[in-house]
């Protein structure tokens, strides 16, 4: 309703604008005070200068020429030249346009996990804000592909295939025995870290890493054998991790098919045709081919050049990225074969031609990369590539949903068991590394947080069968570990703190979940369904200012989701879910719904608590929080 009221008001103002041959942004802002009505329009001061004109008397001409907008009871000009809006409460309740899914495709491509151990907390945050972030697309009515890369031949496979050949001595067959096994992700974390230290006690092992690493590129032999097993298995471990946070993908593409299907080669060819990269004759970078600095920073020294390709012939990582973003567009000349995983799970890509027919992947419009800040240098010089080659709508279409680390408060590295020095007691918060043995492994987190909410369920609800009791703890587990994520904007760090994620009251999943659970229990009480308010019916409702004022903060949500669109932020849902919960409870505390008196009122107190809930559950949908049953 506000949403479709806010374009309304755009639209008219924007005819007027076109009708006098003016071109301004049309903001709709929210007064900071309410008895300023809930709309108000700057835009006279951003005419004032070019018209020559005193704001004032601009927005009193804007509001004699507008007439009359569905839904608007009045335009009201205050101070020096705001048009304040106030809205037609009787007409609350009119439809909204419904939101078709748009045609051009939006790419989320998150989570990134190398498929060489457990997935770990950090992980956790890329794939919780990936996943929203998709679903803010959706809600907005966007058409969403998302992807979850696999480097299933690069050096930390290669590790793991060390550790189980030179170290181990295991066969692939025996491998294979252990790839079957529960928890072979957590096997796999600490053979990653001996490996890592034996390189440290033993330079020589390192010709080991570029054998294999030579062996699973080219596909062929007993350690491409082991790499295959490994990765196969490991993904399987992360995609069984994040569906139990409600995480799934569309597509896996694979490091292994982008060299197969030589989607480098295309690429690099294009590259060179379009003199986005050369070769480089002398220098610390002979014998490679380099993009210049000029391309991607703002110098014109050669000096920083990045090398696409070494001297060796191999080529870097950023290349590869190049290659797969342009396959994302639809601009390589290449696509990939596609199988599925399983049943139920996702497609993955494939070098082999397939009889399944599937789906069309790729060639998206825009292109969402979710990957933590440290790799902007990366993303830029992939957008530098795409420019360089003249896709410049692309390279404008690439945004790099960028993110701070995740750390542990010391609080909760001591309840997870992690010894600390006396210093690092004293900290804001403790960096993890699973390479130095400090990390989190995500499914040990989410099996604390479901245990500590089991007691909490139990103690409450102690007559519920365990299964059931088990189902909430999970849900308000899964709410706990989201909300966490997401309530920090992106370019913050994080300290996870369990204590802090669980707790019923202040800024937490569980205290938003509540908040869903007490409405449900208002409304079964009641034993009816409220019906829809007349106008008439809105009218003497909402003269009621607190009951406006709640019923206007349960339809922000559709706004708040498409601000946290325009600003990439998808904290603002997280905090929008939090202050209609805080509303709710205000609601709750100063009005009896079930015992109100007046038949046409208590209607209307349940159609709230009705409408109520419906919008913070599609704000929990969005944010991929579940709702309990009971807490």
């Amino acid at each position: 309703m506000l949403t479709e009221i806010e374009r309304r008001l755009v639209s008219a103002v924007s005819r007027y604008l076109n009708g006098r041959g003016l071109a301004a942004s049309v903001a709709v802002e929210q007064p900071k005070q309410t008895s300023f009505g809930e709309f108000a329009l700057p835009i006279a001061f951003q005419l004032a200068r070019e018209l020559k004109k005193n704001p004032r008397a601009i927005a009193t001409e804007i509001v004699e020429t507008l007439g009359e907008i569905e839904g608007v009871a009045a335009l009201e000009i205050a101070g020096n030249g705001y048009i304040n809006v106030r809205l037609d409460r009787s007409a609350f309740a009119s439809d909204e346009t419904a939101r078709a899914a748009g045609s051009a495709k939006s790419i989320v491509e998150h989570t990134n996990i190398n498929p060489n151990k457990a997935a770990h907390i950090g992980h956790l945050r890329n794939a919780v804000l990936g996943s929203t972030l998709a679903n803010m697309l959706r809600a907005g009515g966007h058409t969403v592909e998302v992807q979850n890369y696999i480097d299933n031949t690069g050096v930390q496979v290669a590790d793991v295939v060390v550790g189980f050949h030179f170290l181990e001595r295991k066969s692939p067959a025996e491998v294979a025995a252990l790839a079957r096994m529960d928890r072979f992700d957590y096997l796999c974390w600490d053979l990653y870290a001996r490996v890592s230290s034996y390189y440290g006690e033993n330079e020589q092992a390192k010709t080991w890493r570029g054998e294999t690493l030579h062996a699973i590129e080219a596909g062929h032999g007993e350690l491409a054998d082991i790499g295959h097993i490994v990765a196969d298995a490991i993904v399987g471990c992360h995609l069984r991790t994040m569906a139990r946070l409600g995480i799934t993908y569309d597509v896996l593409p694979r490091e292994s098919e982008i060299l197969h299907l030589k989607f480098w080669a295309s690429a690099f060819e294009q590259l060179k045709e379009r003199g986005a990269i050369y070769f480089e004759n002398e220098g610390k970078n002979a014998g490679c081919w380099v993009m210049p600095a000029s391309a991607f920073k703002d110098s014109n020294e050669e000096d920083d050049s990045k090398v696409i390709v070494r001297s060796n012939g191999t080529v870097t990582y950023v290349g590869k990225d190049i290659a797969y973003q342009m396959w994302k567009f639809g601009i390589l000349g290449k696509d990939f074969h596609y199988r599925k995983l399983s049943a139920e799970g996702p497609w993955v890509s494939t070098s082999e031609p397939q009889e399944a027919p599937a789906p069309s992947f790729g060639r998206a419009s825009r292109v969402f990369n979710v990957i933590d800040s440290r790799q902007s240098y990366l993303q830029d010089v992939v957008v530098a590539g795409l420019r360089a080659l003249g896709y410049e709508e692309q390279a404008r279409n690439s945004v790099h949903f960028s993110y701070e680390m995740v750390a542990l408060s010391p609080r909760t590295c001591v309840e997870l068991g992690i010894e600390l020095s006396e210093e690092d007691k004293k900290r804001p918060y403790v960096e993890v590394s699973g390479r130095k043995g400090l990390g989190v492994k995500a499914d040990d987190l989410i099996d604390t947080l479901i245990d500590r909410a089991l007691v909490e369920v139990s103690s409450r609800h102690a007559g519920e069968p365990e299964d059931s009791r088990l189902e909430m703890a999970r849900r308000i587990a899964v709410g706990a570990l989201r909300y966490f994520m997401l309530k920090f904007t992106r370019n913050t760090v994080i300290a996870f703190d369990l204590q802090e994620a669980l707790s019923f009251e202040g800024e937490t999943g569980p205290y938003v979940q509540y908040a869903c659970v007490r409405a449900s229990g208002i409304l079964a009480k009641a034993g009816i369904e409220a019906r829809q308010p007349t106008r008439e019916e809105f009218g003497r409702l909402f003269a009621d200012e607190g009951l406006w004022q709640f019923a206007l903060i349960c339809a922000r949500r559709q706004p708040t989701v498409e601000r946290a669109l325009e600003s990439g932020e998808p904290s603002h849902v997280a905090r929008y879910a939090f202050q209609l919960a805080q509303a709710f409870s205000g609601f709750y505390h100063d009005y009896s719904v079930i015992a109100e008196p007046d038949p046409e009122r208590r209607n209307g107190l349940l159609w709230l608590t009705a409408y109520f809930r419906e919008e913070l559950r599609a704000a929990l949908d969005t944010l991929g929080i579940p709702v309990p049953e009971y807490m």
